[in-house]
């Protein structure tokens, strides 16, 4: 895994920056702003987009802000420029979602995935702009999307990696319906300073015992375990090396104003002395596929962490792993992109591993 793709296999589209919602963690820096995507930006990301989904499999995830706050009007005049063979996502945190919308989604074709933290009392920093919990609207938009009959994954963050915490967020999203979890440490980047410390043993033990719940009951797909056990396999039986791609996906990141940002969606927005708006160029004035194919030559930023990505390459034992990290967490937590070890990595790469080891050698069968 040297370099980037001129390819990539999916692109993240902002619709608008307005968030509804004003949770704790956040990190985008415009989500009491409205700022709304132009059509012509769609059209642009299309020409490009359409023609890359000819070759295979292709996917547009709508991100905010809350997607759904740009309307449903709206978001269908910029859907409307891709072509049928075109997947498309959108993340949400289902407080908008109801009778009309789940009508909506399933005309589009578009795949749901809800953001909520767990049940009620996991939920504290998901809330209003006017600072009232947030879940009781959250699982109303679950509610209508089950009503509709409309799957959806889930992602969940976790400030509190702490001991029967695992079993219960897995047994809540049993309980909610969802076909795909997704499990996330909360990290500090973008306007989100907290900071994402813990003790070492104990989100090992988070980990082991998320892997045992799972296992019970595996009815969810388990984002992060599942993929930490086929990598596991794939060392016991040495094809480990070709679990990563041969280059890094450029995941680029169209802004509501045509800006492009690769590699990690979470720089969009932002600016920094050294490095400017993050940026690889604008679809209005430049087509996608020139942006992504030439922004590892162009974009100085980049050149810095793939210097970064060979360092753990040649430091780290878990590079096979996570093939490096990402570049707004080096960004966000070490001031720079040629860094090593984070606390994301940390939480949610070496941590996760050996916890899924651990649960792994606690219940080997005993040799015969």
């Amino acid at each position: 895994m040297r370099g980037i793709s001129p390819v990539p296999s999916y692109v993240v589209m902002q619709p608008t920056t307005l968030c509804n919602l004003d949770c704790a963690y956040c990190y985008l820096p415009m989500r009491a702003a409205d700022r709304r995507m132009p059509v012509a930006v769609a059209e642009a990301v299309a020409a490009s987009v359409n023609r890359w989904a000819e070759a295979g499999r292709f996917s547009v995830v709508w991100h905010g802000g809350e997607p759904l706050a740009a309307g449903r009007e709206h978001l269908a005049a910029l859907i409307a420029p891709f072509g049928p063979q075109v997947e498309h996502h959108v993340q949400t945190n289902a407080t908008l979602i109801d009778d009309a919308w789940c009508e909506f989604l399933a005309a589009h074709r578009v795949r749901v995935s809800v953001s909520v933290d767990g049940p009620r009392g996991r939920n504290g920093d998901r809330v209003t702009r006017a600072g009232r919990p947030a879940y009781d609207r959250i699982v109303r938009g679950v509610a209508a999307l089950r009503r509709h009959g409309l799957p959806f994954s889930a992602l969940a963050v976790v400030n509190d990696p702490e001991p029967g915490r695992a079993a219960e967020l897995y047994d809540y999203f049993l309980g909610l319906g969802c076909e795909v979890l997704g499990v996330n440490i909360e990290e500090t980047e973008g306007v989100n300073t907290r900071g994402n410390a813990h003790e070492a043993a104990q989100v090992r033990a988070f980990w082991a015992e998320l892997v045992a719940a799972w296992r019970r009951d595996p009815r969810i797909h388990l984002r992060e375990v599942e993929w930490s056990l086929r990598y596991a396999a794939a060392v016991l039986d040495g094809t480990a090396d070709g679990l990563l791609p041969r280059r890094l996906d450029p995941i680029p990141t169209v802004g509501y104003d045509g800006s492009v940002v690769v590699l990690s969606p979470e720089l969009a927005g932002f600016s920094d002395p050294r490095y400017g708006d993050f940026s690889s160029g604008n679809v209005l004035t430049t087509p996608l596929a020139e942006i992504v194919a030439g922004a590892e030559r162009t974009t100085g930023w980049v050149g810095e962490f793939l210097a970064g990505v060979e360092a753990c390459r040649a430091s780290c034992p878990y590079f096979g792993f996570c093939g490096g990290g990402h570049a707004a967490n080096r960004y966000f937590e070490l001031g720079r992109f040629d860094g090593t070890e984070t606390e994301h990595c940390r939480n949610s790469k070496i941590r996760l591993l050996e916890g899924v080891l651990d649960h792994a050698r606690e219940h080997r069968t005993p040799a015969v």
